[in-house]
């Protein structure tokens, strides 16, 4: 980077820096927030008017029968999008006390404008509702943060490492952050909650976006969430009050742009019903959410009733102080767990970009005289909205097969399995009625970092075959069939070392299968292309050309060589589906090449690059 280049940053980030709201500014914003806000139409119930729940009514249960030597919970693994979104609405409208929410992206299309109007109208009955965001891809929009700041007194927001003290980054801003103060700038809260009377949390890999629930139209995401009646609420209520009384997280009249908007527009300025892309579906959706029978069906009857839940959650001071005790106990319980295992691990992961810690751990389970077996789920270029981060996993292949014996399955962009959910989420509906809405942000949001972008640069690779998109963005762990984890930790450096993180752990074989089995069904011929190394065809010039990659992969700049360790392969009609190191893989297997289903790019030439350059940036990216 110029020299001319960092001290402008440097300079920019300075003036910036030096920018907080006074004193003054504060009390003069506090002074109209408290003349305009709203007067609450709170219930005088004891429970504030909540709706009746059986599935709240399933988690008070759950409580009230546990012990401290017995705990009880009630488990509800949560694949499906539609059950996902219903069960949230469902629990908000149901508080009687209080919710906390904790997100990484929290966008203005109908699922979070949904989201958000349901905690107004809890808030405006009398729940306390405390709303914690990410404030790098949360609420952009001053007026809503206006809105929001005044809508009524049992609701406050909180922005979570704010860039110099904004509510909205500018380009100045985004670029500043990176010049000169690139760690904090790239420490993000990527924790996701929703906690209910501290009695049922939600968590797991989903953002209030429209894509992580089937609702997009023309890329969205298969993710996976855990709902947890029980005890395990109490230390997702204790994890939460450490994060919303942390000095990163920001009060709405503390950030310069939202203090100066609110002095600027002292008027009241109400709360608008939303104006949604597509009503009927969200009528449905809220129609489900408060129907006994269609509860227990999808939320009820699936659930797991069991002890051993854990909720592990890193603590803020990852971000602050890393090396100090007890800072990365999520992270380090995670490496533990896949550690202990014997038999098998099943992973599914949208980036698989192995930090120091777990290649270690994973090369030497490869090397015990009876290795487990290790299946990998993850995303193909055709799937993921982070090329720059799959250019670090496809240099490494040869490792990832040799060194560490995993299997990998990497998504098909048209896979079945999601098609199938994007179908049930969006029954009886016109798949595009009328032109797509403008957005601001496109698929990479989750990704965006020294690499990222806003706008049309950060679409994804272009493919062969038009239609509607999938990628991969759950994050779960099976081991040995006895437990699993839902979590939003991705397995990577930035999860491992940048990003905080949450999730659950439930110790319980029939709960860690149905997870397995999830995972799996996206591994399937009609899903997924299975990576395994290249048919030796001429072995002299195999050999070569193995030995001339093997001398690129390990050359931390020039990686240019083409003719990589592995490739992708599809299954032949008529074949059954079997490992790479069955003797008859390649009678039955064709390799389908490096990028499948990817259309000739800039997309495929940068990926190139980055594999041959940004293996620095594997941390970060």
């Amino acid at each position: 980077m110029p020299r001319s280049l960092l001290l402008l940053g440097a300079v920019l980030a300075l003036a910036l820096q030096g920018c907080t709201v006074s004193r003054l500014h504060v009390r003069e914003a506090q002074a109209i927030v408290a003349d305009t806000t709203l007067p609450s139409l709170e219930c005088a119930g004891p429970d504030h008017c909540a709706r009746p729940s059986p599935v709240l009514a399933a988690a008070e249960q759950a409580m009230a029968r546990s012990t401290p030597d017995a705990p009880r919970h009630v488990v509800t693994l949560l694949s499906d999008s539609e059950d996902a979104l219903a069960a949230r609405i469902n629990l908000i409208q149901a508080a009687k006390h209080s919710i906390d929410v904790q997100t990484y992206i929290w966008d203005q299309d109908d699922v979070g404008q949904l989201v958000l109007d349901q905690l107004v109208q809890a808030a405006r009955r009398g729940v306390r509702v405390r709303i914690l965001a990410d404030q790098l891809f949360s609420f952009g929009d001053l007026a809503l943060l206006n809105r929001l700041a005044r809508v009524d007194s049992h609701l406050t927001v909180k922005l979570y490492n704010p860039t110099f003290h904004d509510a909205d980054t500018s380009p100045a801003e985004f670029a500043a952050g990176i010049v000169c103060c690139f760690i904090k700038f790239n420490q993000r809260m990527h924790n996701k909650l929703l906690l209910v009377d501290d009695t049922v949390g939600i968590t797991g890999g989903r953002n209030y976006q429209d894509r992580y629930f089937n609702w997009d139209g023309d890329f969205d995401y298969v993710d996976r969430d855990v709902m947890v009646g029980g005890p395990a609420a109490r230390d997702m209520a204790k994890s939460f009050a450490l994060f919303w009384h942390h000095k990163r997280a920001v009060p709405l009249l503390q950030l310069r742009d939202v203090n100066q908007y609110i002095r600027q527009h002292p008027q009241p300025p109400g709360w608008p019903a939303p104006h949604f892309r597509r009503p009927q579906r969200v009528a449905r959706l809220e129609q489900e959410a408060q129907d006994p029978l269609w509860l227990k069906a999808h939320l009820l009857d699936p659930a797991f009733h069991t002890g051993q839940v854990e909720f592990f959650s890193d603590l803020p001071a990852k971000t602050d102080a890393p090396t100090r005790k007890h800072a990365l106990d999520f992270t380090h319980h995670v490496m533990q767990l896949v550690a202990s295992a014997k038999h098998e691990v099943v992973l599914q992961t949208p980036y698989l970009v192995m930090s120091r810690q777990a290649r270690r751990i994973f090369k030497a389970m490869h090397k015990r005289a009876d290795p487990p077996r290790i299946r990998v789920s993850t995303n193909s270029l055709a799937s993921t909205d982070a090329f720059a981060v799959y250019a670090m996993s496809y240099k490494h292949r040869k490792r990832y097969l040799r060194d560490y014996g995993f299997q990998i399955q990497e998504m098909k962009p048209h896979a079945e399995a999601a098609e199938e959910d994007y179908a049930v989420a969006n029954a009886d509906l016109p798949l595009r009625p009328g032109p797509p809405r403008e957005r601001e942000r496109y698929p990479g949001v989750e990704a965006r970092a020294l690499f990222g972008s806003r706008g049309k640069r950060n679409r994804p690779a272009p493919l062969i075959e038009p239609g509607l998109r999938f990628g991969l963005h759950a994050k779960s762990i099976v081991v040995d069939d006895s437990f699993a984890m839902v979590d939003s930790h991705n397995f990577d450096p930035r999860s491992d070392h940048y990003n905080t993180e949450a999730g659950v752990i439930v110790h319980d074989k029939a709960f860690a299968n149905a997870v397995r089995a999830s995972i799996l069904r996206l591994t399937g011929p009609a899903n997924a292309w299975v990576i395994a190394p290249r048919r030796p065809v001429v072995p002299l010039l195999t050999n070569v050309n193995q030995a001339i990659g093997d001398l690129s992969e390990k050359l931390p700049l020039f990686d240019f060589w083409p003719y990589r360790y592995a490739t992708s392969y599809d299954l032949k009609p008529g074949c059954t589906p079997m490992a790479p190191d069955n003797p008859a893989f390649f009678s039955c297997y064709e390799p389908v090449g490096d990028f499948p289903g990817v259309a000739l790019s800039f997309k495929l030439i940068y990926t190139r690059l980055i594999t041959a350059f940004g293996v620095g940036a594997s941390g970060i990216l």
